[in-house]
């Protein structure tokens, strides 16, 4: 279900790349590597990296603790230990600013860059407009990244490096689970600033806690958003659905119901868990690492096959 455009060069892509900090995703299985997946849950992390390496950092004219606004911070500690309850777990390692891997591999604001930009580029959707393609453009309050333009070749290294072999690891993950069990089920995990879940009022009213994206259906079974909003809500947090997040590329992208797979994306008010100025976690943390692996018992006890 990847959507590549084919690329010239080693296709040895497909695996994690090392890098000068290591690769560019982890993965974490409840069962050894060749054994089939111990449930049909599929969880990804895609922006809560936070390496930054120096080729963006030498072009960057904002600091590093601005950059750091856009990260989904410690979402990747909130489902750390749902691999041991038979979900596995793709993470991303690089920042968020630097490549996004929730959007298209080639959705690019021509804008940003030296000369024409491949005709496989796509430059107009809305998240380029907006400064949020898969190389951003903005961060922090909507300021610039970047000092000078950058060229198509280290967007296309960052594709190769990072968002490539990121996909390529979860489409294979969502495979074992569909020959394993008939279907897929794959939570994308963000989280959100409180401000965006101020402008969403939740039933009974208050700001939102979670917001859960199915594409407004499309992306899977309403039996699977049906049964992540009321476990939430038995957990005491205000749901609603679609608004302002109805999921990004990954949802998009992969939530095929009738092709055995369904996905959900979460987010996670950041006022929950953290303090976002000081960029401190609170006690909330624990609560919500606690209630993410309550949510995966009641997700592995899915019938995935009774999924529609």
């Amino acid at each position: 279900m990847s959507a590549w455009r084919p690329l010239s060069g080693d296709e040895s892509l497909t695996a994690p790349l090392e890098t000068l900090s290591g690769p560019a995703f982890e993965i974490t299985r409840g069962a050894p590597a060749g054994a089939p997946p111990p449930t049909a849950l599929v969880f990804a992390s895609p922006h809560s990296g936070d390496v930054y390496p120096a080729d963006m950092t030498s072009a960057a004219r904002l600091p590093l603790e601005t950059l750091r606004a856009s990260e989904d911070a410690f979402v990747d500690r909130i489902v750390a230990g749902t691999p041991a309850l038979g979900a596995s777990l793709i993470r991303a390692r690089f920042a968020r600013a630097y490549v996004d891997l929730n959007r298209e591999p080639w959705e690019l604001d021509p804008a940003m860059f030296e000369g024409d930009l491949p005709d496989y580029a796509r430059g107009r959707t809305a998240r380029v407009a907006a400064g949020l393609g898969t190389i951003p453009r903005i961060a922090g309050e909507g300021r610039p990244i970047y000092a000078r333009k950058l060229t198509f070749a280290e967007a296309k290294d960052r594709v190769e490096l990072a968002h490539r072999p990121y996909h390529d690891a979860l489409d294979r993950q969502l495979a074992a689970a569909r020959t394993a069990y008939g279907a897929a089920v794959l939570i994308d995990w963000h989280s959100m600033p409180a401000a965006a879940a101020r402008g969403q009022r939740a039933k009974g009213g208050g700001p939102c806690d979670i917001v859960l994206g199915d594409r407004f259906g499309a992306a899977c079974s309403p039996r699977l958003t049906g049964l992540v909003e009321r476990e939430l809500e038995a957990l005491g947090y205000r749901v609603v659905r679609n608004a302002p997040y109805a999921g990004g590329y990954t949802t998009e992208h992969y939530g095929r119901p009738a092709k055995r797979t369904h996905a959900l994306q979460i987010e996670i008010n950041r006022a929950l868990y953290m303090n976002e100025t000081t960029r401190e976690p609170t006690e909330g943390l624990a609560r919500l690492t606690a209630d993410a692996e309550a949510l995966t018992r009641a997700l592995a006890g899915l019938d995935v096959g009774e999924l529609r």
